[in-house]
């Protein structure tokens, strides 16, 4: 129940540790706000410039002061603030926190409740986040990861992944998106089927049953995709280092006599009930598999036709060849 956030802290950092913090979160700078184009000033006298400058700090305190009015202990912004902002938050009490992205802004506000708010002039007191429980900062190598901890209903959170390298963090980052997609899947699609390549058998074991009853060259397209599909356990026979003819018999014998559950142990090579050894593939998954291999092949099929009914250009050339000198010399009949 916890959302971590790798932010950029300002040059004067606040509290580290707030609970029960009452967070303002925006969408819009705390500093100055820049022409769009060019601008340039002319000053006739001395007091001009600080004139300006008033100007910039008067900006600066009316935005502070929309904010302190709400009473917060954290502000957190996508933009950036000033070191006039900060001083002016700073000294009533409230932490700021700058340069979030919009994707972590997305995910703290569905947190801690509250709105993201675009003009400090709109904020009001509902969109102030009240269900984050304790507010801390910490440091994790070179780098500050900011934590809003013990949220009462929060609806989403931050999964922090830590490795001794890149190429380590990215593979443990790659398998917990799997498995995550592998949750929701089931969640979707609440169906299951037997792992280790048994499902593959058994389907093409009804395959070459189904062959058998058809004549002629129409039972060749079964037997192909048996094939195709049995490489599956084939393969995880060779990684075990079992012998795969064999094994694959006693595969086979065993979908044919006993049930469609048997599959290969990846650690073994051993031919195991899958139903009772505990490994399960999503139906969605695998539908999903055998309808891309076969669109697949069907297409490739398609392109072999395609390119073997149209004749290269040399053989057209050839040809044309061809009839200019029969036309050139053509051959005399028989005599009579």
């Amino acid at each position: 129940k916890s959302s971590g956030i790798n932010a950029e802290w300002p040059l004067r950092p606040g509290k580290r540790r707030i609970e029960n913090p009452r967070i303002v979160m925006l969408d819009c700078n705390l500093e100055y706000k820049k022409g769009e184009s060019q601008t340039n000033m002319e000053f006739m006298q001395e007091t001009d410039f600080r004139k300006i400058l008033q100007l910039e700090e008067n900006y600066i305190k009316d935005i502070c002061d929309d904010i302190i009015a709400l009473k917060p202990d954290l502000v957190l912004t996508e933009k950036g603030v000033s070191d006039l902002a900060q001083h002016f938050l700073l000294k009533a009490g409230i932490t700021a926190v700058r340069r979030l992205r919009k994707s972590d802004m997305n995910r703290v506000a569905r947190a801690v409740g509250g709105q993201i708010v675009h003009r400090t002039e709109e904020l009001k007191d509902s969109d102030v986040g009240t269900e984050c429980g304790l507010f801390e900062v910490k440091k994790f190598g070179d780098e500050y990861f900011t934590f809003l901890t013990k949220c009462k209903n929060p609806k989403a959170c931050t999964i922090l992944l830590r490795g001794a390298s890149k190429d380590v963090l990215m593979e443990v980052e790659r398998n917990l998106l799997d498995a995550m997609n592998v949750a929701r899947n089931v969640m979707i699609d609440p169906f299951l089927v037997p792992g280790g390549g048994a499902v593959e058998a058994a389907v093409a074991h009804r395959l070459i049953e189904k062959s058998k009853e058809i004549q002629g060259v129409g039972q060749w397209p079964y037997r192909a995709l048996a094939e195709a599909l049995r490489i599956i356990p084939k393969t995880l026979m060779q990684n075990c280092g079992v012998n795969t003819i064999r094994t694959m018999t006693n595969l086979t014998a065993k979908h044919a006599t006993t049930g469609s559950t048997w599959g290969v142990d990846g650690e073994t090579g051993n031919i195991v009930d899958m139903e009772d050894f505990g490994v399960w593939d999503t139906l969605q998954v695998k539908s999903q598999v055998f309808k891309t291999a076969i669109e697949t092949a069907i297409l490739l099929l398609r392109i072999d036709d395609i390119v073997s009914g149209v004749k290269k250009q040399s053989d057209i050339d050839a040809e044309k060849m061809a009839g200019k000198f029969q036309a050139a010399n053509p051959q005399e009949g028989p005599e009579e």
